[in-house]
C-alpha cells in the first residue's frame, strides 16, 4: 500500500506526563460529596497525556473526535469581552487564543503522525476515530490513516458544509471541512436511528402524491433517514447561545450527531484537542463518560467553565508537572457574611469558585460563579447552605490569572 514519506518521519519514545490534581467539580454542587467523579479534563500536551493514559486506557476507549491544528500558518486569538458590537472587530477585546503556525509541512506531519497512531492504540476494537480538517491538510491525513488503520477502515468521508463572509476573490470560497470517520474492525458502533432525520417535506409530497415514486421502493417516512456524508450545521459565530469567544469553536449539534452515532450512554469518549470543550460538554449531556485534554492553559479553562455550568455529573481536572498556572496573589478578597460569601477583585473575572470544606490539600468546586458569555455582570455573592472549618475561594481573571484565598 503506498506511504507518505518525509524525512523526519521516525516515531521517538514518548516520555508519559505526570499530573498533579487540580480539582474535583461537582458542577452546580451535583454529586457532591458522595459520587465519584469518572471523566477528566487535562492541561498538557496531549502525546505525553495519551503516552501516560495507556496503561489504564489501551484499547477501552469508544469514540475519539480530532479537531487539530489546520496546517493554516495563523496564531488565533481569544475574545474575551463581553458586550460588544459583533459588527466591529476592531473594538473587540481579545487575548492570545493558540497558535496554528509552522515552519513547513514536514514539522506539521512530525506533529500529527505520533498523535494519530497513538489515538489508534487507545480506541476500542469497536471504537472510531473521527479526524476533523480542512483543505490546508486533509489529503495528507488521509494517506496516514490509511497506513494506520488499514485501507479498508475508512468509514465515511464527511464534508461538514457552513455559511459565512469569506474576504476569497480569486477562487470559489472554501466552505466546507472534511471529518474522516476510521475505525479499528468492521464491528465498529454505528447507531443509524439515534442520528436519523426528517426526510424533505417535497419528498413526503412526492410519495403522497403516487405510488410509483421511488421506483416502488416506500421508506418509512415517519422514522426518517439516516444523514448522507454531507452536513449542514451553522457556525458558531451565529448560534449567540454557544459563543464562548474561543477560536475555531465547533458548534453542538455537529458533536451531538457524532457522539450519537458511534457510542453509546455510559461509553467513554475522548477529545485531546479539546479546543473550547465541545466534545466532553456533549458527551456529559448525552450521559457518556469524557476524557479531554489541550495544552492551553485558556482551551483548559474555557472547557472547565462550560462543564461546570451544563455537566450533570462532576469531573476531575489536572495539570501537567512542569506547566506555570499565571497567578496574581493578595488582589482577591473574600469575606464571610452570615452564610454568604462576597468577593472583591481589582481583575475583571472570568470565574470564581468555592470549596466550602476547604482540606488543605485538594480543591472540590462545589459552587461556581461563572461570567455570562454575552453580556451581563459576574455576581460577586454566593450563598452557602453549609460549610466546613475552612472554605477557599479560587478566583480566574479574564486574562488567565488565576487567585486564591482560605477564609
Amino acid at each position: 500500500m503506498p506511504k507518505l514519506t518525509w524525512p523526519g518521519k521516525i516515531l521517538n519514545p514518548i516520555i508519559p506526563s505526570k499530573f498533579t490534581l487540580h480539582s474535583h467539580v461537582y458542577p452546580g454542587g451535583e454529586g457532591y460529596p458522595s459520587e465519584k467523579p469518572t471523566s477528566n479534563l487535562y492541561l498538557g500536551d496531549n502525546l505525553g497525556t495519551m503516552e501516560a493514559l495507556l496503561p489504564e486506557y489501551s484499547g477501552k476507549i469508544d469514540l475519539i473526535y480530532a479537531d487539530p491544528p489546520f496546517f493554516t500558518n495563523k496564531k488565533f486569538q481569544a475574545r474575551i469581552g463581553r458586550g460588544e458590537d459583533s459588527r466591529i472587530p476592531s473594538e473587540w477585546k481579545m487575548d492570545k487564543g493558540y497558535s496554528d503556525h509552522w515552519d513547513d509541512l514536514d514539522e506539521y506531519l512530525d506533529f500529527l503522525y505520533p498523535r494519530l497512531k497513538m489515538m489508534h492504540r487507545l480506541l476500542s476494537p469497536v471504537g472510531s476515530l473521527y479526524l476533523h480538517l480542512d483543505w490546508h491538510a486533509d489529503s495528507y491525513a488521509r494517506i496516514l490513516l490509511d497506513e494506520i488503520f488499514g485501507s479498508n477502515h475508512l468509514i465515511n468521508q464527511i464534508a461538514w458544509l457552513y455559511h459565512g463572509p469569506s474576504p476569497i476573490r480569486n477562487a470559489f470560497n472554501r466552505k466546507h471541512d472534511t471529518i474522516f470517520i476510521y475505525s479499528k474492525s468492521d464491528t465498529y458502533t454505528f447507531n443509524c436511528d439515534d442520528v436519523r432525520e426528517p426526510y424533505h417535506p417535497n419528498t413526503i409530497k412526492t410519495f403522497a402524491s403516487s405510488r410509483k415514486a421511488g421506483f416502488g421502493k416506500i421508506p418509512d417516512l415517519k422514522r426518517g433517514k439516516v444523514p448522507e456524508d454531507w452536513w449542514y450545521f451553522p457556525v458558531v459565530a451565529r448560534l449567540h447561545n454557544e459563543r464562548t469567544g474561543y477560536p475555531t469553536q465547533k458548534p453542538e449539534a455537529l458533536l451531538e450527531r457524532i457522539i450519537k452515532a458511534s457510542s453509546y450512554e455510559g461509553d467513554l469518549v475522548a477529545d485531546f484537542f479539546c479546543g473550547s470543550g465541545t466534545t466532553p460538554l456533549v458527551a456529559a449531556k448525552t450521559g457518556r463518560r469524557f476524557l479531554a485534554a489541550d495544552v492551553s492553559w485558556r482551551a483548559f479553562n474555557t472547557t472547565r467553565n462550560r462543564l461546570a455550568l451544563h455537566s450533570p455529573h462532576p469531573f476531575t481536572t489536572w495539570v501537567e508537572d512542569g506547566i506555570e498556572i499565571p497567578r496574581e496573589n493578595g488582589i482577591l478578597k473574600a469575606r464571610l457574611d452570615g452564610s454568604e460569601i462576597h468577593i472583591e477583585c481589582s481583575m475583571e473575572l472570568d470565574s470564581w469558585e468555592i470549596d466550602p470544606d476547604w482540606n488543605g490539600n485538594q480543591f472540590a468546586s462545589v459552587y461556581q460563579v461563572i461570567r455570562p458569555n454575552r453580556k451581563g455582570e459576574i455576581p460577586c455573592s454566593v450563598h452557602l447552605p453549609t460549610r466546613g472549618k475552612d472554605i477557599m475561594t479560587r478566583a480566574i481573571s479574564v486574562t488567565g490569572e488565576m487567585m486564591e484565598q482560605v477564609i
